[in-house]
């Protein structure tokens, strides 16, 4: 067990020695008295030997296997006691003192257990980055996206963001998370493997009653894709099933049923859209993640019943489609989309 008072920068890493030797010396240049873990999560690469003979003052951990990300983040946080845990992408590089807005804040919003960074494009830092930009919101039907990207728009970063807010969740890539709620919550889901597993998370921290929130005073720059590549079908797969699985888990009963049997127009829609484009294996990918999730179906429904704390309200949620904002009323922007008061954080 390794023991730290204050906060643990803990990077999972499997055979991405190429980003270790990228952005690990930022982390490390720029991460004050916080702990740097590297959490090998099996790889064949020399990543382990590489971090051993470069960077002495970080600490190792090494799986024998791939356990994925939400599994292999919870074998590494089990053996860390910290008062604070940083999950950080290896294939992200940190700004000048990116730590240090996020203590004043944890001072002021003692409600608030989990945040993150603002996340920026490493090849193009004036853009927001996909995986997280200013933090994470989900619509009426379970769909995903950012402010500062919807879809595949990413907004260039003018400041219009640089306001602290409340978001639903907080991205995987860079998450910082207080340590007793990340195990109250019930830790990583480890049957999701990779993709939605932090949304899945902040959904079940919010349920015990803490906050989530975008700390944009706080940068990092993001590679992005550095496991999955964006088109890659099993990315697609993963991302529909866990999403099923995360609604299924987290929903009502009265109100899961309507959201499931719209998600599957919407996404058979989908299907055939890449179908025509003649992305035949990403069309056939979100069928398969279909088939899966609902042949586990009785699975996933046991599985909401280990957490019975209570379900969120509305007030959680983006209060209408974001497919519809997008694609109809062509609203591309986060400033662009209304009735998002609700997740401004009080002053004072």
């Amino acid at each position: 067990m390794f023991t730290t008072d204050g906060l643990a920068v803990v990077i999972l890493n499997y055979n991405g020695r190429n980003f270790l030797k990228q952005c690990l010396p930022s982390v490390i240049q720029h991460s004050g008295q916080a702990i740097i873990f590297v959490a090998d999560n099996g790889s064949t690469d020399d990543s382990v030997a590489f971090v051993q003979a470069n960077f002495p003052t970080v600490r190792l951990l090494t799986f024998s296997k791939n356990h994925g990300f939400s599994a292999g983040y919870n074998l590494a946080l089990q053996q860390i006691k910290a008062k604070w845990f940083l999950l950080l992408n290896s294939d992200v590089e940190v700004c000048a003192d990116w730590l240090a807005p996020f203590e004043d804040f944890i001072a002021q919003h003692p409600e608030i257990v989990a945040f993150q960074p603002k996340l920026r494009t490493f090849d193009n830092p004036q853009y927001f980055e996909y995986a997280g930009a200013a933090g994470g919101f989900l619509d009426k039907w379970g769909y995903p996206f950012c402010r500062g990207r919807i879809f595949q728009t990413l907004e260039e970063d003018k400041g219009q963001y640089d306001e602290p807010m409340y978001v639903f969740w907080a991205s995987g890539a860079a998450l910082c998370v207080r340590a007793e709620v990340f195990f109250e919550a019930g830790a990583l889901d480890a049957d999701f493997f990779a993709h939605m597993e932090e949304i899945d998370l902040c959904w079940r921290i919010q349920r015990l009653g803490y906050r989530v929130a975008c700390v944009p005073q706080s940068t990092v720059l993001h590679i992005g894709a550095g496991t999955l590549a964006a088109q890659n079908p099993h990315k697609t797969y993963l991302n529909i099933r866990n999403n099923l699985a995360m609604l299924t888990k987290n929903l009502p009963l009265k109100q899961l049923g309507l959201v499931l049997l719209m998600r599957l127009g919407l996404d058979m829609l989908w299907a055939f859209y890449l179908l025509v484009q003649g992305k035949r294996q990403q069309s056939l990918a979100i069928g398969k993640a279909y088939l899966h999730f609902y042949g586990k179906f009785r699975y996933w429904i046991r599985k909401r019943q280990q957490f019975k704390q209570p379900f969120l309200s509305s007030d959680f949620f983006y209060p209408t489609s974001i497919i519809g904002q997008y694609f109809i009323k062509k609203r591309k922007y986060f400033s662009s989309l209304a009735e998002l008061k609700h997740f401004e954080i009080p002053k004072g």
